[in-house]
């Protein structure tokens, strides 16, 4: 996928309205994927999973038993995108609820990374791919406006890029994920960070020095310590 075909986060409330044209039908978007999703075409993260669960812009939606769209806090300075459903998200509709969700909601709790307060989870798609394969571009595409909706009604200060899917498809960056995770990327007022997906930890158990649990280990605490620094200087301000 080139760069002109990716997500742009850098654009957002520039390059369309804040509020959708009086001619936009709001209900086309769960049917056509050439209908565009204005930004500001959602009030409530409710009224996106209406839409999400009747979607039929990609083929995914024909085979989904729930849409996935969000966990965790609605207000919250970071948000976490992974790549998209498995099958235990698809039956509970919640993103990140099994053996990789449980890995991530640990790594969170070992800083006092709060779900109720500091992070809001999702995913690039809302329905699972077969067989819990990689989105395809087109797929990724359909999503694209549902996702941009979130980034903007959660409005957060850090986003964490789950896998090399999340890191591609937001910003564009064809780098393998172990070049690039750990490093603090600055666009459009946020801060974004590429981390390795949960379920990768899960293929390598090691926490050995320079293991990909270790590796980890030290950027989520970098996480950590930035909202930290984030908060204080919102207090002195």
């Amino acid at each position: 996928m080139d760069s002109e075909n990716q997500i742009s986060l850098f654009d957002l409330g520039e390059a369309a309205p804040s509020t959708p044209a009086s001619t936009f039908d709001p209900e086309q978007i769960p049917t056509s994927a050439t209908v565009p999703i204005p930004v500001g075409t959602y009030q409530t993260m409710d009224q996106m999973e209406a839409h999400c669960n009747r979607c039929y812009r990609c083929d995914l939606g024909k085979n989904r038993t729930h849409a996935v769209i969000w966990r965790g806090c609605l207000t919250a300075p970071i948000m976490l995108v992974g790549e998209g459903p498995g099958q235990q998200e698809d039956e509970q509709g919640k993103p990140f609820v099994g053996k990789s969700g449980q890995l991530l909601d640990k790594i969170l709790q070992s800083v006092n990374l709060d779900l109720e307060r500091d992070v809001f989870i999702c995913n690039i798609v809302k329905c699972r791919p077969p067989d819990n394969r990689t989105p395809t571009t087109d797929e990724a595409d359909a999503c694209r406006g549902y996702l941009m909706e979130q980034i903007r009604l959660v409005n957060p200060k850090i986003i964490l890029l789950t896998g090399a899917t999340a890191l591609k498809g937001l910003l564009a960056i064809k780098q393998g994920i172990t070049k690039v995770r750990g490093q603090w990327i600055e666009r459009d007022n946020r801060l974004y960070m590429p981390i390795f997906h949960p379920a990768y930890l899960l293929r390598n158990p090691s926490k050995e020095k320079g293991s990909p649990k270790w590796l980890m280990w030290q950027d989520i605490q970098d996480v950590k310590r930035k909202l930290d620094e984030l908060r204080e200087t919102a207090i002195d301000q």
